[in-house]
């Protein structure tokens, strides 16, 4: 600008005196703010934009910093819900393979001990034949001998004669080998 004003000023000697009066503009004045404009931006920059600039840089290295750390949590995320998932998965599995085997381990006990009450019934109508047979036995010979005193007494009695041990033996034996025939 300066140098299109300087070469319009050679070519026009009174031109820059006309703009100066029309415009009323003081040179030297011009000169000194223009001056101090480029000062005031110096210091401008260099104590209030600098700073501001390096403040608005710092912010921008930290947002995309807490950017990055975001995706790094996300990734972490899904990773510990895929781990979380798969650790789940195999606690199912487990925990059904340990019902199957509770399942399993149940049956087998519930057919031991079945098989444990069934030879247990088994000794114990065993035992009872026993003893209902032994009880029939006695009963049997208890039967005979009154059987055997009874044909005694009714033999003595209709014959009126007292019979010895031979004769009651005799007697007896041949009453229950009829009886037992």
């Amino acid at each position: 600008m300066i140098t299109l004003l300087a070469s319009t000023a050679a070519e026009n000697p009174g031109i820059l005196e006309s703009i100066t009066s029309t415009f009323g503009l003081n040179v030297p004045l011009f000169i000194a703010q223009v001056v101090n404009f480029f000062l005031v931006i110096i210091v401008l920059k260099k104590f209030a934009f600098g700073p501001v600039q390096k403040m608005l840089e710092e912010r921008r290295i930290r947002i995309a910093d807490g950017e990055s750390k975001l995706k790094q949590i996300e990734k972490q995320l899904a990773e510990s819900a895929t781990t979380t998932a798969a650790a789940i998965a195999a606690a199912n599995a487990e925990a059904v393979r340990l019902v199957e085997e509770a399942k399993a381990g149940a049956a087998a006990f519930s057919e031991q001990k079945s098989q444990e009450a069934i030879a247990s019934a088994q000794s114990i109508l065993t035992k009872a034949e026993a003893a209902a047979k032994a009880d029939r036995d006695r009963l049997a010979t208890e039967l005979k001998r009154e059987f055997g005193r009874l044909v005694a007494a009714t033999t003595s009695q209709v014959t009126g004669k007292i019979l010895n041990a031979d004769d009651q033996k005799r007697i007896n034996e041949d009453a229950l080998a009829k009886v037992e025939a």
